[in-house]
C-alpha cells in the first residue's frame, strides 16, 4: 500500500522531533502540521494536542518522528526515536529522515501489530508531498466543475483527499498562535514560528468593528422601521416605491448595508466572502459618487454639458440646466409634431384612410400639447430636482444613474402614452383578423381549456440599468483576491516532481491552482436590485407581433392583468 504523507514546507529545515497532524484513514494520508522539538515531556505534548483537538474538532495524534541529521549523532538519535513510538504509539508509525549535507530523504511507515496475512510486510511505500502551509490555510478550495461521466469518480475522490487536506490545515489555526517568543513548555515548528503575523491596524479596526457595527445596525433598523409604515402601504405611494428605479435601489442599498452591517458573525466562508463583495461594492460605489459629484461641480461642467447638448443662449429660464431640459422636451415634441402631421397626410405617397389619420393624428397631436403644458408647468423645479440629483451621488453612483433613468422614464412618458394606444389598435385589428379566420374555417377558441398564462416583461431603460446592476452584482472582493493573492481562490492543486529515484521514496511539490475568473464572478456574484429583470429577444418579439403592451415598471414577482 502507498501512504501519501504531507509535509509542510516549512518544516524542511527545521530541528529533529515529533510529527504531530492528523491521519486520514480514508485516503491513506497523514496530514503533517507541525514539528515538536527535543526537549520536551510526553504528557505536556499530550495535553497540547487535547486542548487543540477540543478547539479545533478534529481528531490529532504524534504520526511519527522527524529527523534532520545536522549536529546529532546519527546513532544515539535513531534509537532514542525508534524508542518514541512505544510512548506514542499509532499505526502507522512515520519516520522521515533528511541526510546531513544532502538532497535526499529516506521515509518508512512501519506497523507496530503483527500483519493479518502471513509474509505481508511490515513497512509501506511513503509518497512525500510537499505544501505551503500558509497559503494552503488562507486558500479556499472551490469544487471541480462538471466532468464527464468516466471522469465524475476520480474527480470526486481527488477533491474528497484535496477536501481533507484543506480543512485539517485550516481547522488546526489553534496550533499556529504559538511561536518561538512563548514561554510555552512545547517548542513547535509551523509556519508561524518565527513570529505571529498580525498588524496593530487591523486589530484596532477589528476592536472598533464591534461598537461601530452596533450603532449602524442600530440607526439602519429604525430606517427600515420608518420604510415599512403604513403610511408608505397606501395606494399612490406604494405605486411609485414598487415602480421607480430610484426607490428600488435605495431599498436595495438599506438591504446591503443591513447585511454589511450586523453584528452576527459569518457562519461560513461563503458568507465572509459575500459580505466582503458586498461591502467593497459599496465602497466603489459611493467612491463613483463623490468622483461625478466632484466632477460635475468643478469648473462649471454643469453648464458646459448644457452648451454641449442644446446649444441655446438664455431663454429666461432660472438657469441653463432648465434650459437644457426645456428645450429638449421641446424640440422632441416639434419632431413628433412634423412625424404626426407627415403621417396625417399622404406618407411616402401612400393612400391611407383619411378619416382614421385625422382621428388618430389629432389624437396624438392633443397629448403632445398635453405634454409640452406639463413641460412649462414643471419647468420651475425642475432645477431644484436637478440639484438634489446631483447630490444624491453622495449615495452611490448607482442612485444617481436610477434617478437619471427615472427621469427619463417620465420625460418620454408620453411617447410611452402613443406606443399602449397603438398597440391597444394593433392588438384589437389581429384578433378580429384571428376570429374571423377561425370563422372562416369553421372553428372557434375555446377559452377556458385553452387559455394561455401570461408572464411579467420589464423594458430597461437601456446602458443605465446594465451598468445599475454590474456595479450592484460584481464580485470586486473576489476579483481582487484572484488578482492579488490568488492562492486564496483554488480550484484545485498540480503535483511538481521532485525526486523520482530507484530506491528513493518520490517526493512532489503541491501547488495550488487559481481559481479562473469567470468561476469568481459565477460563484461569488452578489444579487441585484431585481428592478429590471432580464428578457428574452423572442418574447420582445412576440409582444410586439401580436400587439401585448409592454410595461415599464413592473417588477419581476407582479402578476400581468
Amino acid at each position: 500500500m502507498v501512504l501519501k504523507a504531507f509535509f509542510p514546507t516549512c518544516c524542511a529545515s527545521a530541528d529533529s522531533g515529533l510529527l504531530v497532524g492528523r491521519w486520514v484513514p480514508e485516503q491513506s494520508s497523514a496530514v503533517v502540521l507541525a514539528v515538536v522539538h527535543f526537549p520536551f515531556i510526553p504528557i505536556q505534548v499530550k495535553e497540547l494536542l487535547a486542548q487543540v483537538q477540543q478547539a479545533s474538532r478534529i481528531g490529532l495524534a504524534v504520526l511519527g518522528t522527524w529527523c534532520h541529521h545536522r549536529q546529532e549523532p546519527e546513532e544515539s538519535l535513531g534509537h532514542f526515536l525508534e524508542g518514541l513510538g512505544t510512548i506514542f504509539s499509532h499505526e502507522p508509525w512515520l519516520q522521515l529522515c533528511r541526510e546531513r549535507g544532502s538532497k535526499f530523504w529516506s521515509c518508512k511507515a512501519t506497523h507496530w501489530q503483527v500483519p493479518i496475512s502471513p509474509g505481508a510486510p511490515g513497512e509501506d511505500q511513503v509518497m512525500l508531498i510537499f505544501y505551503d502551509q500558509r497559503k494552503v490555510l488562507l486558500s479556499q478550495l472551490h469544487p471541480p466543475a462538471a466532468l464527464p461521466d468516466h471522469q465524475a469518480g476520480d474527480a470526486t475522490a481527488s477533491a474528497g483527499g484535496l477536501a481533507a487536506v484543506f480543512d485539517t490545515v485550516a481547522r488546526s489555526e489553534a496550533l499556529f498562535r504559538s511561536d518561538r517568543f512563548d514561554e510555552g513548555l512545547v517548542r513547535l515548528s509551523h509556519w508561524q514560528s518565527e513570529g505571529v503575523e498580525a498588524s496593530i491596524l487591523v486589530e484596532l479596526a477589528k476592536r472598533a468593528s464591534g461598537p461601530v457595527c452596533l450603532l449602524l445596525a442600530y440607526l439602519l433598523s429604525l430606517i427600515s422601521a420608518a420604510s415599512t409604515c403604513w403610511v408608505f402601504k397606501l395606494w399612490p405611494l406604494s405605486f411609485i416605491w414598487s415602480k421607480l428605479s430610484t426607490c428600488e435601489q435605495l431599498r436595495h442599498r438599506l438591504e446591503q448595508l443591513t447585511f454589511i452591517f450586523s453584528t452576527q458573525k459569518a457562519e461560513n466562508t461563503s458568507q465572509l466572502m459575500r459580505k466582503a463583495n458586498m461591502l467593497v461594492s459599496v465602497l466603489l460605489d459611493v467612491a463613483l459618487g463623490f468622483a461625478l459629484l466632484s466632477w460635475l461641480h468643478g469648473k462649471d461642467r454643469i453648464g458646459q454639458l448644457a452648451d454641449a447638448l442644446v446649444p441655446v443662449a438664455d431663454m429666461g429660464w432660472p438657469s441653463l440646466w432648465t434650459t437644457c431640459l426645456s428645450v429638449s422636451s421641446q424640440r422632441v415634441a416639434e419632431e413628433l409634431q412634423h412625424l404626426l402631421q407627415w403621417l396625417m397626410g399622404a406618407p411616402a405617397g401612400l393612400k391611407m384612410n383619411r378619416a382614421l389619420d385625422q382621428v388618430l393624428g389629432r389624437f396624438f397631436l392633443y397629448h403632445i400639447h398635453l405634454w409640452i403644458s406639463y413641460i412649462h408647468l414643471m419647468s420651475p423645479f425642475i432645477e431644484r430636482i436637478l440639484w438634489h440629483m446631483g447630490l444624491s451621488a453622495c449615495l452611490g453612483l448607482t442612485v444617481a444613474l436610477s434617478i437619471l433613468s427615472d427621469i427619463i422614464a417620465l420625460l418620454t412618458f408620453h411617447i410611452y402614452c402613443f406606443y399602449v394606444y397603438g398597440a391597444r389598435l394593433y392588438c384589437l385589428k389581429i384578433c378580429g383578423l384571428s376570429s374571423l379566420w377561425r370563422l372562416f374555417r369553421g372553428k372557434k377558441w375555446n377559452v377556458l381549456r385553452q387559455r394561455v398564462d401570461s408572464c411579467s416583461y420589464d423594458l430597461d431603460q437601456g446602458l443605465i440599468h446594465l451598468l445599475v446592476d454590474l456595479i450592484n452584482s460584481l464580485p470586486l472582493y473576489a476579483l481582487g483576491l484572484r488578482l492579488c493573492r490568488p492562492y486564496r481562490l483554488s480550484a484545485g492543486v498540480k503535483f511538481q516532481v521532485l525526486e523520482h529515484e530507484a530506491g528513493r521514496p518520490l517526493r512532489l511539490l503541491m501547488q495550488i491552482n487559481p481559481l479562473p475568473y469567470n468561476r469568481v464572478v459565477h460563484t461569488y456574484r452578489l444579487p441585484s436590485c431585481g428592478c429590471h429583470p432580464k428578457h428574452s429577444w423572442s418574447s420582445l418579439c412576440r409582444k410586439l407581433f401580436f400587439g401585448e403592451l409592454i410595461y415599464p415598471w413592473r417588477q419581476r414577482g407582479d402578476k400581468q392583468d
